[in-house]
């Protein structure tokens, strides 16, 4: 009596329609293939998002920081504009002014006949006080 199709029913029923009891193959293939989708394509997102800063990891440090933090700055935000801030970013190549700068700066005081200050290490000892007891004469 299981294996009896109702009376309103057409002689030949398609494979994807189940009979009473009996799990449903394309929703589950389907449900697996949606849930697969989405973990590809969201692992492709993040690898497009993550390419600044991969990029400016051949940059110097501070470069390479502020790159990641417009990078997440995009992320959390949904504005894009950061992410292609960015990008660009990543893509030039600042030039150094701090070493020049300062080359420039040790030879002006070499000519002018200064000698730069010389810091002396500072040595700091702490000694630990005696401990009082309040309450009592403690140990």
């Amino acid at each position: 009596m299981a294996d009896a199709v109702h009376p309103a029913a057409i002689e030949h029923l398609p494979g994807f329609v189940t009979q009473p009891g009996e799990s449903d193959w394309l929703f589950t293939a389907v449900a697996v293939f949606l849930l697969a989708a989405i973990l590809m394509i969201g692992n492709f997102y993040f690898q497009i998002h993550a390419l600044p800063e991969r990029m400016a990891h051949r940059t110097k440090k501070v470069q390479m920081e502020i790159v990641a933090v417009l990078a997440l700055i995009s992320l959390f935000t949904h504005n894009h504009i950061f992410w292609i801030f960015g990008l660009l970013l990543a893509f030039v190549d600042l030039p150094d002014f701090s070493t020049p700068l300062s080359s420039m700066a040790r030879s002006l005081e070499r000519l002018s006949g200064r000698t730069p200050p010389v810091e002396d290490p500072v040595v700091v000892t702490l000694v630990p006080k005696p401990k009082s007891d309040p309450v009592g004469g403690g140990i």
